[in-house]
């Protein structure tokens, strides 16, 4: 009943601001069509009377309509990567005005830009810094459905690839911009900063022992487009933005129902896909809006393991052959042929509700407000459980034994509502957010060995929440003095909490059940859930911190030539101490169309709550050896008395760009950008320690041990490029673009401020793997092409991704006495292994069957293109993996193909 009656109070409510609207008064009408220079409407695009607030948008058929008074005006038309229109019109009452327009297409270089500046906005060839825009056709004609695999094709200097074998990293997929950390760039949402996973990385994976953003949270139908800032802007924006700053902009459109459906599959027959979105919008009085979006998608598995060629019920292997085939174990395992695992894409399924609006209380004030909330649910396999390994399965449950998964609940909520107004000639915006993940594991499909015949083949094994509450104040104003000079100042308070939840008594407890070894010996069983041992109630907590900041921001723009730009940044968190950071950057005008810009900033960034307070045992298995692996906080005994290891820093950082960018008559545009990051107290996960710490290990039940601390020093260096050019071709119109990005991490220093790194040294605490982590385990190119040709409704794309090589060092391997037999060869060699340069191909044909119905159907890696296999048996985990899961350029689905149908109405 309360549910109904607040329905009934919200529609009673829009009803009364949409009746605020009408107007009796008699009234001319502007009315018109808004198309492009071949023809094809253009719904959506903004239509204003110049001086004044009247504003409208084209509606699916590309009509717009304004209302006005009697006398002279002047219509302005935009609409994004096309070139503005104005035209002049004088109305009486007495006649109704027929004005069309036909806009020709234009370059992002000249859209205005958000990013970068509190200022007014200003295009690419004004602003400072490099800043990169994904532009709405972009969005909806990316055959992607999930918004990490847009930017990581699109956006050269975005990396993110799924995991596979790595919890819950397996649905949440850790990003890099300019190959640095998950946690060193800033997501903003309408300009309002994101909250981050609850999730730390803490497997074999890209980002390990970082936490980032969930950009498949946010649905990409309720997307109009997206601003990356490549560079640093940790004074501007906050302490995450080392690396830059990703700022998705929400729809606003209110005269379209925007309806999109995509089915997939790979050729290999599995990593289905089905998507399903609607978008659509109302106005809230003459300029308010409401705009909605609801999403499902879903993904079926990829699984390229291999065949597994290890023993199963016996390390006698005649004995085990004559069981295998004894007890057809292979038709039992749930996969085909020999595989024994689900190597590849985990299925996902999401559901997502988005929202976005505003309205005006007054003439300068406006109300505004955006969220949604995405839940998902993740399934991924984990390795085999064997029944030769009688400490990990209960043969009376499991005489073949099993293949456990986990399934994870990922629920996760967002909403800003604010304030913008217009006091004494300042712009004051007052807003609050609040977002909300929390991810919980469930294992399926298992068993606790411990508890022996009595224990569960399922388990709630606990999970991670996160809460961050933002409050934010910025003012801003412009003055005639010194040309154009612009000041902005404001502060934000932050509240986070992160919690640890303990899993059921059954996914952790010692049940002290055990089992009879081969040399007759009575041996214990494993404690807790297989696969994922649930968290205990001592690791459970629940911890608080708030951070407060103030900036101040000034632009002086003293000729038309030359723009210069301060800013300085106090930070202050009640568990790490302050610091200041500011940065200087100015860009000089050479011509019109020809600009020079630079940069240098400072950063500061403190450890994220997760860093500091996570604590868990998980399962692992490195180079075919089961592992117990804990992962110790700062204020465990472990970390305290047995390492004796500092309390985690923040990082310092540095960042200097200088660039260029230009345009060449109207079909060609162009911008180069060189970057240096320097990182030092770096946060990264320790490597495992294991060997000569068993006594110290052995009371907490685990082989191995690692932690988070400040133990790099990095230098991060690296050269983007984009050139774009379009032109008319006969009765159609040729689009081209390259860009690329190269990049070069160093860790240029290892040091560790603990007795550890005198007696082991500290290499050995973050070894030659954990190195190769931060320096080659991302490309080190990535080089993206486009062509697009259009003509009479029919659009080709050819769309091609060049990857560079990456490199995985197995971490004992830099000393040759460590080397081991590979099968493949016969010889003792190295197991480290560079994979080389790879080459994807995209292709779709698009047709616009109605002006409001466009089909588009394509290939992803039509040529079936897969990283390097293995060239080393030992790095295949007895036949397991055919690919690398350490180290990925772009995945293992191979090619795929889609059928897409995108309705507006």
């Amino acid at each position: 009943m309360y549910v109904k009656k607040r329905f009934f109070s919200i529609g009673l409510l829009f009803f009364l601001l949409f009746n605020l609207s009408t107007n009796s008064q008699s009234r001319a009408v502007i009315s018109g069509v808004i198309s492009d220079e071949f023809g094809g409407i253009l719904p959506g695009a903004k239509v204003s009377i110049e001086g004044t607030d009247n504003v409208t948008t084209s509606d699916t058929n590309g009509n717009y309509k304004l209302e006005v008074e009697a006398g002279i005006y002047i219509i302005n038309v935009s609409f994004i990567m096309y070139n503005s229109a104005s035209k002049s019109i004088q109305v009486d009452l007495e006649n109704n005005i027929i004005l069309d327009f036909t806009l020709s297409a234009g370059f992002s270089i000249d859209e205005p830009i958000s990013l970068g500046s509190r200022a007014q906005p200003r295009s690419l060839l004004e602003t400072t810094v490099p800043v990169d825009i994904i532009s709405p056709e972009q969005i909806t004609k990316s055959p992607q459905l999930e918004l990490s695999q847009v930017l990581h094709f699109l956006i050269p200097s975005f990396h993110s690839t799924h995991q596979t074998i790595s919890d819950g990293t397996d649905h949440i997929d850790p990003t890099s911009l300019r190959g640095l950390g998950p946690d060193q760039v800033l997501v903003l949402v309408n300009g309002k900063r994101r909250h981050s996973s609850s999730l730390l990385n803490v497997n074999g994976t890209a980002g390990r022992g970082s936490v980032g953003t969930d950009f498949n949270a946010i649905p990409i139908t309720a997307i109009d487009r997206i601003e990356i800032l490549r560079d640093g802007a940790t004074s501007q924006y906050g302490s995450d933005a080392i690396a830059g700053v990703i700022n998705i902009i929400l729809k606003k459109q209110t005269d379209v129902i925007d309806l999109n459906t995509q089915f997939g599959t790979n050729t290999e027959g599995d990593g289905k896909t089905s998507y399903f979105g609607i978008n659509f919008g109302t106005q809230i009085g003459k300029e308010g809006f409401l705009n909605l979006t609801g999403e499902f998608r879903q993904r079926t598995p990829t699984n390229r393991a291999g065949n597994y060629t290890g023993s199963v019920y016996s390390n006698d292997p005649n004995l085990d052959a004559q069981l295998i085939n004894q007890n057809q174990f292979f038709s039992k395992t749930g996969y085909k042929n020999q595989q024994v695992m689900e190597i590849g894409n985990s299925a996902t399924q999401n559901l997502s509700f988005f929202f976005n609006g505003e309205f005006f209380i007054s003439t300068d004030t406006r109300l505004y407000f955006h969220g949604g909330r995405n839940y998902r649910e993740g399934i991924s396999k984990g390795f085999y459980r064997f029944p030769k390994d009688q400490d990990r399965v209960v043969l009376e449950l499991n005489p073949n034994g099993f293949s456990p998964q986990i399934v994870t609940d990922i629920m996760d909520d967002a909403i800003v509502a604010g304030i913008k107004s217009i006091k004494n000639d300042w712009n004051i915006d007052f807003s609050q957010s609040i977002g909300i993940n929390t991810l919980g594991f469930n294992v399926e499909n298992s068993n606790n060995a411990s508890l022996g015949i009595s224990s569960p083949r399922g388990f709630n094994s606990g999970g991670f929440k996160y809460q961050q509450s933002t409050t934010n104040l910025d003012l801003s104003r412009k003055f005639d003095q010194f040309g154009d000079l612009n000041i902005a100042l404001g502060g934000e308070l932050r509240l986070e909490n992160y919690q640890i939840k303990a899993g059921e008594e059954a996914s952790y407890i010692n049940g002290d059940s055990t089992f009879i070894d081969s040399n007759g010996d009575v041996q214990p069983r494993i404690t807790g859930a297989q696969l994922f041992p649930g968290i205990r109630p001592e690791n459970e907590l629940s911890r608080f911190r708030t951070n407060g900041s103030g900036y101040f921001d000034l632009e002086i723009n003293p000729s038309k030539k030359l723009l210069l730009e301060g800013a300085l940044r106090y930070e202050f968190y009640n568990d790490f101490g302050s610091e200041t950071i500011w940065k200087l950057a100015s860009r000089y005008r050479i011509s019109e169309n020809l600009s020079l810009r630079g940069s240098y900033s400072t950063g500061f960034r403190a450890p994220s709550l997760h860093q500091v307070y996570f604590q868990n045992v998980s399962n692992q298995f490195i180079d075919g050896d089961f592992k117990q692996v804990g992962t110790f906080n700062s204020e465990s005994a472990v970390v305290n008395d047995a390492f004796n290891l500092d309390d985690l820093k923040p990082e310092l950082s540095d960042h200097i760009s200088l660039g260029i960018s230009g345009k060449v008559n109207n079909t060609f545009t162009f911008s180069f950008d060189f970057y240096q990051i320097n990182i030092e107290d770096r946060i990264v996960l320790s490597a495992r320690l294991e060997d000569g710490f068993e006594t110290i290990l052995t009371p907490f039940n685990v082989s191995s041990a690692q932690f988070l601390t400040n133990a790099i020093d990095s230098r991060t260096r690296g050269f983007d490029a984009v050139i774009n050019y379009k032109n008319k071709i006969g009765s159609g119109e040729l689009y081209g673009s390259i860009a690329a990005n190269v990049n070069s991490a160093k860790v240029n220093n290892i040091h560790i401020n603990s007795s550890l790194s005198s007696n082991l040294g500290s290499t050995a605490i973050f070894n030659r793997e954990e190195v190769s982590r931060i320096e080659s385990a991302q490309p080190n190119f990535k080089i993206n092409t486009l062509v697009a040709y259009e003509i009479n409704k029919i659009e080709f794309r050819l769309h091609n991704t060049y990857f560079g090589e990456v490199s995985y060092l197995h971490p004992n391997d830099g000393n040759s006495n460590n080397w081991v037999l590979n099968e493949f060869t016969g010889n003792i060699e190295s197991r480290d292994q560079t994979f080389s340069p790879k080459i994807l191909t995209d292709f779709s044909i698009g047709y616009q069957l109605k002006n409001w119905l466009y089909l588009n159907v394509g290939g992803n890696n039509i040529f079936n293109v897969y990283p390097d296999r293995h060239t080393h048996s030992a790095n295949t985990s007895e036949g397991n993996f055919i690919y690398s899961r350490r180290v990925q350029q772009f995945g293992v689905k191979g090619a795929n193909y889609f059928f897409n149908l995108n309705v507006k109405l």
